[in-house]
This record gives C-alpha cells, structure tokens and sequence, in this order.
C-alpha cells in the first residue's frame, strides 16, 4: 500500500511539473506567435530592454518551432499518460473537451503553416489568409477559454 501511495504523491509532482512546463509552453507560444506579427516594434514593445528579440522575425519564428515541438511532446505525454493511466480513475470535463478541441484545431493550423513553408508545395493566397485566420482565431479562443477556466477554476478532469 505504500508503494502506491509514493507512486501517487510521484505522480502528483510529476503532473505539477508538467502543468507548469505546459503553461510555460503555451505563455512562449502566445508571445512568439504574436512576434510573427509586426505589433512588438510598432509599438515599441522591444524597445524595452530584454525585448528587442521580439522585433526579429527570424527569431521569434525559430523559438515559436520550437515550442511548438515542446507543445507536442507535452500533449502527446499527457494524453498517454491520461488514456493509459488516468483513464479509469478520471474523466475529461466539458471544458476539458472544449480545450482539446480548440488545441488541436491549433496544432491542425500550425502544421499546416510549417507545410506551407516547404517551396515543394505552393497555396494559394486565400487559402493562407484563411489559415492565418483560422490559426489567429483558434488561439484567441483557446487563450480566452483558458482564462475563463483560471477564473473560474474548471478542470480538464474530473474524478469518476
């Protein structure tokens, strides 16, 4: 019996862990994907010190891939994790579905973006605006629904 209490209290941590990585993730994500727009020299957001990084677009493009990669390890982890060991002692909630749902409508948009990005394949422009839209829209409302749930203190699980 103690050996599954130290595997749970482990687990626990381990999930804390995760949530924080996950978060940081997702707060380097926003602030990276708003650099791919030009809204951080125009209004002299880089300008302040430590920020000037965010008026390049080279960067913020590379370190936005790259958490873009640390996203899916981390929801690839946790929906493993869930699916093989959670599963039977937690349930997703509505707000967890709406998350997941909205998270993979990001990660749908995104992989199409680095697929644009190959010169093999070539879109047309309105199917780009309309990527670039539905990508834009896709992360306000995940972010807005996010905080709603922060506020409100909706969980993505729930006890069976």
């Amino acid at each position: 019996m103690k050996t599954a209490a130290v595997t749970l209290t482990h687990s626990n941590r381990q999930n804390r862990s995760m949530r924080y990585l996950y978060v940081l993730t997702v707060f380097c994500m926003a602030l990276t994907g708003f650099g791919q727009m030009p809204i951080y020299k125009r209004y002299y957001l880089s300008d302040i010190p430590g920020f000037g990084w965010l008026a390049n677009f080279w960067t913020t493009r590379y370190v936005h891939y790259a958490g873009a990669a640390l996203l899916l390890a981390i929801v690839a982890y946790m929906l493993v994790q869930h699916v093989i060991l959670l599963r039977a002692r937690f349930k997703m909630t509505p707000s967890g579905y709406l998350r997941g749902i909205l998270l993979l409508g990001i990660v749908l948009t995104g992989v199409l973006f680095v697929i644009k990005n190959f010169p093999v394949l070539v879109f047309s422009p309105e199917f780009i605006i309309a990527l670039n839209l539905s990508h834009l829209g896709f992360v306000m409302i995940f972010l807005l629904v996010n905080l709603y749930c922060l506020i409100f203190k909706k969980r993505w699980t729930k006890a069976r």
